[in-house]
């Protein structure tokens, strides 16, 4: 079981480790790339889980009206430096602190994974809930359902938790928010390496 707490310590305690060690390998970034240049060029874009703001926020910066939000201070303060361009907010992506519509594009990248599992539904919920009609969505998970926590995350001595529905589980989360999966990627995770390092990222459209 997830607790949000912990979660957040931890981000907030090993900030710049994790600053240090977020590489995004070159597929990973393709797939950010292909969905930038899918989004109108007076996109308003939230990066939800924008930890220290690279290299998802950034790059979304660079071409859009973009919002980062995230559960720890820290991460904040990092992705203020990284990131001046982009407004920041602190909060939880299971209530997101936004209005109906406020969006034209969700990116999550690696966020929903530190959620509960039986929130997941209500984080894409939100998601739904604060695009625009036609909304894009871009969001990772694992492809297989898996919990668990690490007390020493990157050799920190700092406790992290995750608890990952699945591939399957987030198409059909995806279908009940309204969301029509466009593309699937699969990608390898920058700070793991072996079959539990794959990723599965999903690129929808909300219906309207």
């Amino acid at each position: 079981m997830v607790e949000k707490d912990a979660v957040r310590r931890g981000y907030d305690e090993l900030a710049e480790t994790y600053a240090a060690d977020r590489v995004q390998d070159g597929r990973g970034r393709d797939v950010l790339e292909r969905f930038r240049a899918s989004l109108p060029a007076t996109a308003r874009v939230l990066d939800a889980g924008c930890g220290q703001g690279t290299p998802v926020l950034r790059e979304l910066s660079a071409a859009a009206a973009a919002v980062g939000l995230d559960i720890s201070r820290a991460q904040l303060g990092l992705a203020s430096e990284n990131v001046p361009a982009a407004s920041l907010a602190q909060g939880d992506i299971a209530a997101l602190p936004f209005r109906d519509g406020a969006f034209d594009a969700v990116t999550a990248y690696h966020s929903l994974i530190h959620v509960p599992r039986e929130q997941h539904q209500a984080v894409v919920d939100e998601f739904a809930r604060v695009l625009d009609d036609g909304g894009r969505l871009l969001l990772s998970e694992g492809p297989e359902e898996w919990d668990g926590s690490n007390p020493d995350w990157l050799g920190t001595g700092v406790e992290m938790q995750w608890h990952i529905a699945g591939a399957e589980a987030t198409r059909d989360h995806l279908q009940t928010a309204g969301f029509a999966v466009e593309r699937e990627s699969a990608v390898d995770d920058s700070l793991a390496e072996g079959e539990d390092a794959r990723w599965t990222f999903f690129a929808a459209r909300l219906e309207g």
